[in-house]
């Protein structure tokens, strides 16, 4: 099971901390050195994909010699984004690294990223109020 915990900060901000002691700060965007929710979905879906991407690639025999990518949507209603765009920044050393790239990509957004499928899938999100 992944979980984190995010609890206010006594400075007045917030942050995320994962069972191995990792930190984000959270804000809600007028704040520096921050992420809002919205950049850390975000950051998950790129993360996600980048993360299983790059050993793929390189198990099959590709290095990259840039491998990088944005990640954006835009509020459709106050409360709900719309399609979420992943786009790659990539620098291949050979014509057969970028086919290895692209089939790895795909692949990977198909079927491997948990973040993209389950916001495609639209998990549920529960909540628990003790």
């Amino acid at each position: 099971m992944a979980n984190v915990r995010v609890e206010r900060t006594e400075d007045g901000g917030f942050r995320a901390t994962n069972a191995r002691g990792a930190e984000v700060r959270i804000g809600g965007g007028e704040e520096e050195g921050v992420f809002t929710p919205v950049e850390l979905l975000l950051a998950a879906v790129g993360g996600c994909n980048i993360v299983t991407v790059e050993p793929l690639t390189a198990k099959r025999g590709q290095r990259l010699i840039r491998l990088a990518m944005t990640v954006e949507s835009e509020k459709i209603e106050p409360n709900l984004l719309g399609p979420v765009t992943v786009t790659y920044d990539v620098e291949v050393p050979s014509e057969q690294a970028d086919e290895v790239f692209r089939a790895v990509a795909d692949r990977v957004h198909a079927k491997y990223c948990t973040v993209s499928r389950s916001l495609q899938e639209g998990t549920e999100v529960r909540l628990e109020i003790p």
